[in-house]
């Protein structure tokens, strides 16, 4: 039997995992050992590339035009109300329902059933039919039975004390405090943004090949930044039925400073492991940012200018950023000692004289910094760089697809494993250590959840996160077959390696899309995954509540609807009142 190899055979057709050809020529790029690390991944800061990002430089190139066609809330705010984006090819409609709901209610929690206001954004207009069918169906959620015109779903409470405290403010024709908008930062909290195809809305497919939506959770940003818009008219409105001639509009700039906070849980942790060629695209192009930026020979007076100030802003983040998590706050105190070093280092004139300035500067960090100082610097120094980075984000979309490995060997596959998995063949699985724990599904709410694999029961129902333990019990049966057996035929007679086998083809193509630690070890935070795929939405101010859940703020410091200026709509980076 002639021996192929599986360097160029082992994925076919249509099949194939669709990973596009980088839009620059790159130069080297960190190793996925170094990066793909949960401490590290776990210490992603918001940044250019991030989804939310995208969105306001589209806005803003494209020149939306957003208005309120509809705002039927009634003197107690409930009601609904209607956000419009037009778009130079597409309209979209966020309907929004008040509802009255007993603070007992009130809840971050996914089991919840009520909410202050939920949400839907709409794939056009909606007629008044629609709105009242909708009226019917949004306010109970997965309960409801969905329209496929629906492209997102959604649920939010207020932030019950700033919401009463900046309507009570500006009823009485004052600003609300500056200090409290800050250590809060928005007036709604999200508890679940849903899109493709969940309980009966539009697939992904409706819009993948949509300008301004090919973009991973495009749909979903958007969705956010008009329940936004929405709750700084709520709030206006409340206080003009409060106030009435006396009430003033809140002003601008604590305005902007408010965005849409977020409660993120476990159930997102899974989709980094579900889609690894995503997660590879998103990660490799992040990557190819820095690596771009460290090929730079030098570097213009005005780039140097940019990225001091954006030094000076992101010190004023840091020290906005205060949470009640012992971890994190250490590591913020941290940050916060360290960036004074950073700002020195950027100050020091000779730093930026010397060839490949900004390389010097991720060497220094990477060999001095936490990794929360090193990675925060990092997005800095991206910022200048747009016209070298932005075309990026069309590289970040994948598409999940089976791969084919019937021309895959057992020789080749042994090979294979060694070579891109190396880290977890060396992980001691003897140690009861390394699997204390199991992901499953829980029945009554389909959410991901952590068993303790020695204390509880249902670990034969696990999800398939044990990436080690199936890579060695893999290894080990190949290693007893005959090298020249095609690894279909090996599958027939281990059909338990399918899952594995077919990850490890995935991942030839895919070098950023396997997290390169132990999921199921006693030692494992989710809390890292959650932060990493919530950097990439350009979420701030992460605040955990434990190490499966935490809170965030989307879009503080974003543009307001009437503020998509060039400048604006792209220098947001690290948002701080002080």
């Amino acid at each position: 039997m002639e021996k192929r190899s599986i360097e160029c055979q082992n994925i076919s057709g249509p099949s194939a995992p669709s990973l596009r050809a980088p839009s620059l020529r790159m130069p080297a790029l960190r190793s996925p050992d170094q990066v793909m690390r949960l401490e590290r991944m776990g210490s992603f800061h918001p940044m250019r590339l991030s989804f939310s990002r995208q969105l306001t430089r589209r806005m803003q190139r494209e020149d939306w035009q957003i208005d309120f066609p509809r705002f039927e809330l009634d003197e107690r705010g409930f009601g609904h109300a209607v956000i419009r984006a037009k778009t130079p090819h597409h309209t979209y409609s966020l309907v929004a329902f008040c509802h009255h709901i007993d603070d007992d209610m009130r809840s971050d929690r996914v089991i919840a059933e009520a909410w202050d206001a939920t949400f839907t954004l709409f794939d056009g207009e909606p007629s008044l039919q629609q709105i009242k069918q909708m009226e019917q169906t949004v306010p109970v959620q997965e309960a409801g039975r969905q329209m496929p015109e629906q492209l997102s779903l959604s649920r939010a409470n207020k932030s019950l004390r700033l919401f009463n405290h900046v309507v009570d403010a500006l009823a009485d024709g004052r600003q609300p405090d500056a200090d409290m908008i800050n250590q809060v930062g928005y007036v709604m909290r999200t508890t679940a943004v849903y899109g493709n195809g969940k309980f009966g809305i539009a697939d992904r497919r409706r819009i993948a090949d949509r300008d301004g939506m090919m973009e991973p959770f495009q749909a979903e940003m958007l969705s956010v930044y008009l329940i936004r818009t929405f709750s700084l008219k709520w709030i206006e409105h409340m206080a003009k039925v409060k106030g009435g001639d006396k009430a003033i509009a809140l002003d601008r700039t604590l305005a902007r400073h408010m965005g849409v906070g977020n409660s993120t849980g476990l159930g997102m942790a899974p989709f980094l492991v579900n889609h690894p060629n995503l997660l590879n695209n998103w990660m490799q192009t992040r990557e190819q940012a820095i690596a771009i930026i460290k090929a730079k020979a030098d570097i213009s007076a005005d780039a140097i200018d940019q990225i001091k100030t954006l030094a000076y802003r992101g010190a004023a983040y840091i020290a906005e950023w205060r949470v009640d998590d012992d971890i994190q706050m250490q590591r913020i105190i941290q940050l916060a000692a360290e960036w004074q070093d950073v700002i020195a280092w950027l100050n020091h004139a000779p730093n930026w004289q010397q060839s490949h300035p900004l390389s010097a500067a991720c060497i220094w960090a990477e060999t001095t910094l936490s990794l929360e100082a090193e990675e925060m610097l990092h997005s800095i120094l991206m910022e200048p760089f747009g016209a070298d980075l932005d075309q990026l984000c069309s590289d970040m979309a994948a598409v999940e697809m089976p791969v084919a490995a019937n021309t895959c060997l057992v020789g080749d596959m042994i090979a294979l494993i060694r070579r891109h998995y190396g880290w977890a063949l060396a992980i001691n699985l003897n140690d009861q250590h390394q699997s204390e724990v199991f992901w499953y599904t829980s029945a009554a709410k389909l959410e991901p959840r952590l068993g303790k694999r020695y204390e509880e029961d249902g670990a034969e129902r696990e999800m398939p996160f044990d990436i080690p333990r199936q890579i060695q019990s893999a290894l080990a049966d190949l290693e007893t077959a005959d090298r020249e057996m095609s690894i279909p035929r090996f599958m027939m007679a281990f059909p338990q390696h399918r899952f594995i086998l077919n990850r490890v083809l995935i991942m030839k193509d895919a070098p950023y899309g396997e997290i390169r630690d132990n999921l199921v070890a006693e030692k494992t935070r989710p809390i890292d995954m959650l932060r990493c795929k919530l950097s990439f939405f350009g979420a701030s101010k992460f605040d955990p509540k434990s190490d499966l859940w935490t809170r965030i703020c989307l879009f503080q410091g974003a543009p307001l609807i009437d503020e998509m200026t060039d400048h604006i709509a792209d220098d947001w980076l690290f948002s701080a009142l002080s």
